[in-house]
């Protein structure tokens, strides 16, 4: 008996809020925090849509609290952990609470697309570590989050590979001797394909990414390379500067270089596996070992680079020019390139029209220099019924 209340009195160093546990990065954070019973612990745990996962999760978990989007599955949530000491909450308003509670010391956001934005606000706030999975919430609101977060003297720890991969290189070096960033990409998997051979592509193939396993947005964002435009806006805003340039390199090993001012380069290596990159984040600042497959040069023989054809994959192209043009224009890049991913995933549209539904909109919404808040979410709102409309309802 005295062995259990001394387990129950020893505190976790990190006491981990999933929002979106039931997804590609929630399931594998879920595995890293199962690794490390004695350092971390799932206290919240959140879905949207998917209630039986997240009622698996809670019953092996136990967290202290659950959040499902969807308020009508809300009460079988409810039943099915009613012997359960886990509070059972729904809806938007359940994500800003959870977020909140004194039980949370870091909130991992593994919401998709625009869905992660309020959470993130309220939980720096609220003055919680955020590991950020979710690159939609700086895309939209880059210079708002990063300034509360600075306020509120939060930090914001990067999970996706690339920025993980700088923010390693950038440990123990002075900002000012960073020359330019390079993200790196897969090139998805139609790397080398030409407009014509892109014409009738379907879902299916689009899915089918080579080197990575993620969910069904990214993946299509990855074959568009909207994705890695969409990593240039929130690596702006992450490092503090627009001197970021994108290299195919189709091995996925190097997950990102940084250059400095005398020529030198830093790059980090790794299998591809987003648990390495969620393990650093909710483990940071130390490195701990574990069971997962080591990295060997035999399976990598060789490296190889190549350029962005962005006359035929046209995201990069995108995100330049919302960087360029700021505002509020981000915020309608990614609005409109959600509308169109769901649209091509419905078969609704072809793979090439996803560019045109998304520059329909950058030309069609109107231009705000300097959005608040309440503006962003008016924009991204209003961009999506503009397009739905446009292209009938999904």
């Amino acid at each position: 008996m005295s062995m259990n209340l001394r387990k129950q009195e020893k505190r976790p160093v990190k006491s981990i809020a999933i929002l979106g546990s039931t997804g590609s990065i929630g399931r594998q954070s879920l595995e890293v925090i199962k690794s490390f019973p004695n350092l971390l612990k799932a206290t919240v745990l959140t879905a949207h849509s998917n209630d039986e996962l997240l009622i698996q999760q809670a019953k092996e978990f136990l967290p202290n609290a659950v959040v499902i989007g969807e308020s009508e599955k809300w009460q079988r949530v409810k039943e099915e952990l009613a012997e359960y000491p886990i509070e059972v909450l729904s809806g938007q308003q359940g994500l800003l609470e959870v977020v909140r509670r004194e039980d949370v010391d870091c909130v991992l956001v593994a919401l998709v697309g625009a869905a992660g934005l309020l959470p993130t606000y309220a939980a720096i706030e609220a003055r919680k570590q955020i590991a950020l999975a979710n690159k939609e919430t700086l895309v939209i609101a880059g210079a708002l989050i990063m300034n509360k977060a600075k306020e509120k003297a939060v930090s914001i720890l990067p999970v996706d590979s690339e920025h993980s991969a700088i923010f390693q290189c950038l440990v123990g070096e002075a900002r000012a001797s960073v020359q330019k960033i390079y993200l790196t990409a897969s090139g998805g998997p139609f790397r080398g394909f030409t407009i014509q051979q892109l014409e009738d592509v379907s879902p299916s193939q689009a899915l089918k990414h080579p080197n990575w396993q993620m969910g069904r947005k990214i993946s299509i964002d990855s074959a568009t390379l909207v994705n890695k435009g969409l990593e240039i806006i929130e690596a702006r805003w992450l490092f503090d500067t627009e001197a970021i340039d994108v290299v195919i390199h189709p091995q996925s090993v190097i997950h990102s270089l940084v250059c400095f001012v005398d020529g030198s380069l830093k790059a980090q290596l790794g299998t591809p596996d987003m648990r390495i990159p969620i393990q650093y984040a909710l483990t940071y600042p130390n490195r701990c070992s574990n069971s997962l497959k080591p990295f060997s040069f035999q399976d990598f023989p060789s490296f190889t680079f190549e350029a962005v054809n962005h006359d035929v994959f046209k995201g990069v192209v995108y995100a330049r020019h919302a960087l360029e043009r700021g505002g509020n224009v981000p915020c309608i890049l990614n609005a409109a390139n959600e509308i169109a991913v769901e649209l091509f995933l419905q078969m609704k549209i072809k793979f090439l029209e996803i560019y045109h539904v998304i520059e329909k909109a950058l030309v069609k919404i109107p231009f705000i220099a300097n959005p608040s808040l309440a503006e962003l979410l008016e924009t991204d709102i209003f961009t999506r019924e503009f397009l739905l409309q446009h292209y009938q309802k999904i």
